[in-house]
């Protein structure tokens, strides 16, 4: 693969900063409703003979007519959901910040440090008319709005540094901020601002169509983002021998030292369960404070980017038009991986040292964002 150093500033691998609005919401019945189904969905994939016994599910085949694979997460999904763009929310991790809500409804997450050596989150959600309470929600930089744009996700955020409006104001970018337009937000009275302003589905949904942004894909990106393995033939990176470590617990405290998140993989469900600093001083899971689930992943990605401080502690990425290395987790094991993304809307590709694409499992993804040079760890447990 051809390496590349070209460092973009500021139009191409920036980032940066800032704050915080109201209404636009629907009823928690609606949302329970929404997670029922989300349920029935995941889990109703099964089949039963005409006896009444049960049999393996066929996973080549829908649950239902009118159901398709997710690009997101290759798992079935209605096939008006499939063909409506993803938004993409700023998120903030600091501990005055959590609980979140509705964080583990999100298909792709990435995290990556903003000022202060503090995280910050980009969730990718797929499905997300419905959801009444997201966030909270926090200003945009200019590395996270690169990657929402190969998904052509519609960007929600609430302000920025001026850098990274050379991103935001471009002609094909479609972000609803609540620094300018309050439609798609709400503020609560449990928390002091800027750590208790929400958006909702319904919300955006309503911003969206107030600036007339298409609710379907532009044909920007590219149709296949990740590559998936086949369910029924799920990739436990057997096939890389002695190359494919040891990996049941994931550690990214040296990285990230005031978040220390860390994750622990379950045989059970083949799922890696999230943990992280929490209020109080205390590490813990990370739960949803919405679903009550703590955030899980079927797959992990750790990605290095070159970073640079650009002044008042706000960084720069080069998140494209390059070729770096990272890492691959599933299944309890992990495998050295580099990546590259070519252009604005490029997907991201991430590949095996033998130079193939790599293949993800089917369910949601974290991509953890770490500079070259930081530390990070692994082991069997």
């Amino acid at each position: 693969m051809k390496i590349r150093s070209k460092f973009l500033f500021p139009a191409l691998a920036l980032l940066v900063l800032l704050s915080g609005c109201q209404p636009g919401s629907s009823s928690e019945a609606d949302q329970d409703d929404f997670l029922k189904g989300q349920r029935i969905s995941s889990e109703g994939e099964t089949s039963s003979t005409g006896s009444g016994e049960s049999s393996e599910p066929d996973l080549s085949l829908p649950p239902r007519d009118g159901m398709t694979r997710s690009r997101l997460t290759n798992e079935w999904v209605d096939e008006k959901i499939a063909e409506t763009r993803p938004i993409a929310v700023s998120i903030p991790n600091e501990i005055h910040a959590q609980p979140h809500y509705n964080l583990s409804n999100a298909s792709v997450i990435y995290e990556a440090k903003v000022e202060g050596s503090m995280t910050r989150m980009l969730a990718i959600f797929e499905d997300w008319q419905k959801l009444n309470k997201i966030g909270n929600v926090r200003s945009m930089r200019t590395y996270f709005a690169y990657w929402a744009l190969e998904w052509d996700s519609i960007i929600v955020h609430i302000g920025g540094p001026y850098f990274a409006y050379d991103v935001l104001n471009k002609d094909t970018t479609d972000n609803v901020d609540g620094s300018n337009d309050e439609t798609a937000f709400f503020r609560t009275s449990d928390r002091e601002a800027p750590h208790n302003a929400y958006t909702s589905g319904p919300g955006i949904l309503d911003a969206v169509k107030k600036a007339g942004y298409s609710l379907e894909y532009r044909g920007l990106t590219e149709e296949t983002h990740f590559l998936f393995a086949d369910q029924s033939a799920p990739n436990t990176l057997s096939q890389y021998g002695t190359n494919a470590k040891d990996a049941a617990y994931v550690d990214m405290t040296a990285a990230y030292p005031l978040t220390r998140c860390y994750f622990t993989y379950n045989e059970d469900d083949q799922l890696y369960y999230r943990s992280q600093y929490l209020s109080g001083g205390t590490d813990g899971p990370h739960v949803d404070g919405y679903t009550g689930k703590q955030l899980s992943f079927s797959n992990l990605l750790v990605q290095r980017v070159k970073q640079e401080d650009i002044g008042n502690g706000y960084l720069a990425m080069q998140c494209h038009d390059v070729t770096r290395d990272g890492w691959f987790f599933t299944r309890g094991k992990g495998i050295h991986v580099t990546w590259s993304k070519e252009g604005d809307y490029g997907a991201t590709k991430y590949y095996d040292d033998n130079g193939d694409q790599i293949r993800l499992n089917t369910g949601k993804t974290m991509i953890l964002i770490i500079r070259d040079g930081d530390n990070f760890s692994y082991k069997k447990m």
